[in-house]
């Protein structure tokens, strides 16, 4: 690692998650350095990388399987199992 040379402000929201993921014997650089290159990333990273095929197919499905927890609902409400 090179010798700090610039600073950059963040709020105290992002500095504790920055402490909460700091590593024994890390720098707040080492761990910057660390998530940015971390293609694992956190559950939310991968949210709105969908195509529009794939999105398009999971609203789809989200649908359907409302629609069948509604009809199953209505049978329920009926006394039809």
């Amino acid at each position: 690692m090179g010798t700090a040379n610039e600073q950059i402000r963040v709020s105290d929201t992002v500095k504790r998650e920055l402490e909460r993921r700091k590593r024994e014997g890390e720098s707040y650089n080492d761990v910057l350095e660390r998530m940015l290159g971390d293609n694992s990333g956190d559950f939310a990273d991968g949210f709105g990388r969908w195509s529009d095929e794939e999105a398009e197919r999971v609203r789809e499905g989200h649908k359907q399987a409302k629609e069948k927890r509604k009809a199953r609902m209505q049978q329920l409400g009926r006394g039809d199992t």
